[in-house]
């Protein structure tokens, strides 16, 4: 008998548990749709505050939306294939964005171009860009610049936000579609096959040494 009540006991706590974690769950899920990310009363100190990346996704969302850009969507929380949000420039062309809420002293690597640069097939996307609160790492410039993926660091998005709440948003938009860094190659490189680079040659001596 004792052992019946102490099994149902234990169901009964298990029932509980479970149903106090989905409610948290849940609640900080309606939390998220429900703040308010209104642009006009968000500043960069806030955006430093804010929990998670998904929150300045959500505040981006609501940035492109109140811009009165075209085809503005968020993209799902997880397997985004790369891309947080998805819209179309003043000329039409589909743009991919990667969100990145970095501390301000914490660069950003190469990885976020891997990644919004390899979304923009599955997206049907012809541009990339990456908006991010912190700087970028000279190997993520660098990739960047070579396969023409827009980089708007901490201090473009402190003039964008300055810019939106003074009703300028056609000089935002000038910022956000504005030509990326670029890095040109010859074509003479691309018709060298001898040519090298980043060569592994400790892999050589290793292969030598065998």
């Amino acid at each position: 008998m004792l052992y019946i009540f102490i099994s149902i006991a234990l169901i009964v706590l298990t029932f509980i548990i479970v149903l106090v974690k989905k409610k948290a769950i849940f609640s900080k899920n309606v939390q998220l749709e429900t703040q308010d990310f209104d642009p006009l009363s968000i500043d960069i100190n806030q955006i430093d505050k804010m929990e998670d990346g998904s929150e300045f996704e959500m505040y981006l969302y609501r940035l492109f939306l109140a811009l009165g850009y075209s085809g503005v969507y968020k993209t799902v929380g997880s397997r985004d294939f790369g891309a947080d949000l998805v819209f179309n420039d003043r000329s039409g062309t589909r743009n991919v964005i990667q969100a990145k809420r970095y501390s301000e002293n914490n660069p950003i690597g190469i990885s976020a171009i891997q990644e919004v640069y390899s979304s923009m097939r599955f997206y049907k996307a012809k541009k990339s860009i990456v908006i991010g609160t912190s700087s970028f790492t000279t190997s993520c410039e660098t990739l960047a610049g070579i396969n023409h993926v827009k980089l708007l660091d901490r201090q473009d998005l402190i003039e964008i936000i300055a810019l939106f709440k003074q009703g300028n948003l056609s000089k935002v938009k000038d910022i956000i579609e504005g030509e990326p860094r670029l890095i040109l190659d010859s074509w003479s490189e691309y018709n060298d096959h001898n040519r090298e680079i980043k060569k592994d040659r400790k892999a050589e001596i290793l292969l030598r040494s065998n």
